[in-house]
């Protein structure tokens, strides 16, 4: 517990060199939502989903690392070569995406507007392009589906046939 607390501390101290209130809360939000993903799970005792979690963050900011490190795009307010993709909107994503694949729609709606509200920081801070923020963005989507599964695995699906119409609940064990 104290670990996670320190590193949640240390990560949320980038905000304190923020040039802007916009860049500020998008340094918070970048972490914030994650973190209120993973706590979510935590306080629901969804140990799967915690792994999922974690598995989807860690692949998608992995895969942006990477990506940073042999792209190599000069960010625009700097000669820095590390702005594709977007870190902060990568990270932001993959909280949201991560409340949307496992708990539904209706719980990701807020963190899908932080999240992108955290992208549009990343550019009006002038640190990224929109390609980068719109490829960090994807990248967190597309982990989080290929990692994260529905809570208690209960999916709900309408089905047409030519003539008949049907409702079908299914569980996976």
């Amino acid at each position: 517990m104290y670990k996670t607390l320190t590193l949640a501390l240390l990560l949320f101290s980038q905000a304190l060199f923020a040039k802007s209130t916009t860049e500020r809360i998008g340094d918070i939000l970048a972490l914030g939502i994650p973190l209120s993903a993973g706590i979510n799970s935590f306080y629901i005792d969804d140990k799967e989903g915690e792994k999922e979690l974690l598995t989807s963050y860690g692949a998608t900011m992995a895969t942006t690392m990477l990506l940073k490190y042999t792209v190599r795009e000069k960010r625009p307010d700097t000669n820095e070569h590390d702005s594709f993709p977007s870190g902060h909107t990568a990270s932001a994503f993959a909280g949201a995406s991560y409340m949307h694949q496992r708990y539904g729609w209706k719980y990701a709606i807020v963190p899908y507007l932080a999240a992108a509200y955290t992208g549009y920081s990343r550019i009006h801070a002038n640190r990224h392009h929109t390609q980068d923020v719109l490829a960090g963005a994807t990248l967190a989507v597309l982990s989080s589906w290929y990692f994260t599964t529905p809570y208690k695995n209960c999916t709900l699906q309408v089905r047409n046939a030519s003539d008949k119409n049907s409702l079908v609940l299914s569980y996976r064990w």
